[in-house]
């Protein structure tokens, strides 16, 4: 009997397959279509496009379909019909389009982690006023003295817990409680030792755990665990919300919150969708980017004795125990070209959901209304077309920037949706790294490169055996 029904679905399946081929063979029959496969019944390709693998390299899927169809080619991916470009002009003309020709497509079952008014899924004026929210926010604070202060002096606390003897630090769970504490601090004005610190962060980890997960909606599943942490995560930024109005709003530093219950034009559901945008992004934003340029110095001691030199005569211009400031973080020129390079190489984020709303031509193809264009941004990054010796990692390559180069590099996306907390994260790293190439050297334990998963995760926890320098700077004490 159960031969009999596994043979009757096999055979449903196959003819639905066929009938969705014939389908998209007819609906295309009038289209230049790029080249390509799509793939087995209604998973398409989708598993082998998800396959994780060295986030500094295309991976296996896209190395052999750009192989054999080109930079631009058709797929089927999460159910639907695609179009996949590794190509670096058509994500170009995809981003400077967005909201025109592709308005963003993400899979339903993001929406349900995401909530309502994620910044990633609204359209529109909806997008405008609260991306600008964002933006003045951050314009705001980035140079601010007690962002910058606070900033540091967090840096030094991690930093100084790991000890004056060598030790063995798992550095990705440090980049991460460094990130979301900076974050609590900045956008609620929560220090990490506060109760409800805790209960956020417990909340929070298995909120992004549901973004890597499949989405079975069941009790138990991960990605039923993370829609729960969301709704909790609402309710107690809502609650922080309620009680910050009762109070009057009547705190002396300036945070997030503060900022945004002063906007009559949001909602409170708006509200929460920025802590949590933020909050998010600067969490993942910073301690990834963070831990590829620890793992990337690893590998380039020219590039270490460079940066080292360079934050030593920061160090040298300042007396002892003066904190960093604005004209400090001007200076690190050479660290922003590390930061530069670790997002040209270690790729944050792969690629991004849009859809064509009508019939697209785009050179000698035309992409049909209604499909999923996937824009692969690492693609451009790994392209020897546009870097030389894409695969190492080279900051001196932007001591002479090519004209445009700098433009091919679209780790946190483009155009009106390009990542609003990316100078945020730039200060953060930059002020961590300071301190810790002034105090420590280190060596990776094992092989841990940086996978694609499809975001970008260090396996084994980036493990670090630590040693203290010969520096005669000395530490700063938090």
């Amino acid at each position: 009997m159960v031969e009999i029904l596994a043979m009757i679905l096999s055979l449903i399946s196959i003819l639905a397959f066929t009938y969705v081929v014939k389908y998209l063979n007819k609906q295309g029959s009038s289209h230049n279509l790029p080249n390509g496969s799509m793939g087995w019944p209604f998973i398409g390709e989708t598993l082998l496009f998800l396959k994780p693998h060295k986030s500094n390299s295309l991976g296996s899927f896209l190395q052999d379909r750009c192989s054999r169809y080109g930079k631009i080619f058709k797929s089927h991916i999460f159910g639907s019909p695609t179009i996949i470009s590794c190509d670096y002009e058509f994500n170009t003309f995809i981003l400077q389009n967005e909201g025109k020709l592709f308005p963003v497509d993400y899979p339903k079952v993001m929406h349900k982690i995401l909530g309502k008014y994620a910044l990633i899924l609204v359209t529109g004026e909806v997008h405008k006023k609260l991306r600008s929210t964002v933006i003045s926010f951050v314009s705001a604070s980035k140079s601010e003295s007690n962002f910058l202060h606070f900033v540091e002096m967090l840096a030094l606390s991690r930093i100084n817990s790991w000890g004056s003897n060598c030790k063995q630090v798992a550095f990705y769970a440090e980049a991460k409680k460094f990130a979301i504490n900076v974050m609590l601090k900045h956008l609620l004005n929560m220090n990490h030792d506060d109760p409800l610190a805790s209960k956020i962060l417990d909340n929070f980890e298995k909120y992004i755990k549901g973004f890597i997960s499949l989405p079975l909606n069941f009790p138990g599943t991960i990605y039923s665990k993370a829609v729960k942490a969301r709704l909790r995560l609402s309710s107690i930024i809502k609650d922080i919300i309620v009680k910050r109005r009762k109070a009057n709003n009547s705190m002396e530093e300036v945070d997030l919150l503060n900022l945004i219950l002063s906007k009559e034009n949001l909602s409170d559901e708006e509200m929460v969708s920025i802590v949590l945008d933020l909050l998010f992004g600067g969490y993942e934003t910073t301690s990834k980017l963070l831990s590829l340029i620890v793992y990337f110095l690893n590998g380039a001691p020219d590039a270490l004795k460079c940066l080292k030199e360079e934050h030593e005569m920061i160090r040298k211009s300042k007396t002892e125990g003066d904190l960093l400031n604005w004209e400090d973080y001007k200076k690190m020129e050479f660290t922003q070209n590390v930061i530069n390079e670790a997002m040209r190489c270690g790729n944050v984020v792969k690629y991004l959901h849009r859809k064509a709303s009508k019939d697209i031509k785009f050179k000698e193809f035309v992409i049909p209304s209604g499909w999923k264009v996937f824009p692969v941004l690492l693609a451009p990054h790994l392209d020897s077309n546009n870097f030389e010796n894409p695969l190492e990692f080279n900051p001196f390559r932007w001591n002479v920037c090519c004209i445009g180069q700098d433009k091919k590099v679209a780790p946190f996306g483009g155009g009106p949706r390009l990542c609003p907390g990316a100078d945020l994260a730039k200060v953060e790293i930059s002020f961590f790294l300071h301190h810790l190439i002034l105090n420590y050297r280190w060596k990776m334990k094992a092989n841990d490169d940086p996978i694609a998963f499809p975001y970008v995760e260090f396996i084994g926890g980036l493990l670090l055996d630590l040693q203290p320098t010969t520096t005669t700077f000395g530490k700063q004490h938090a």
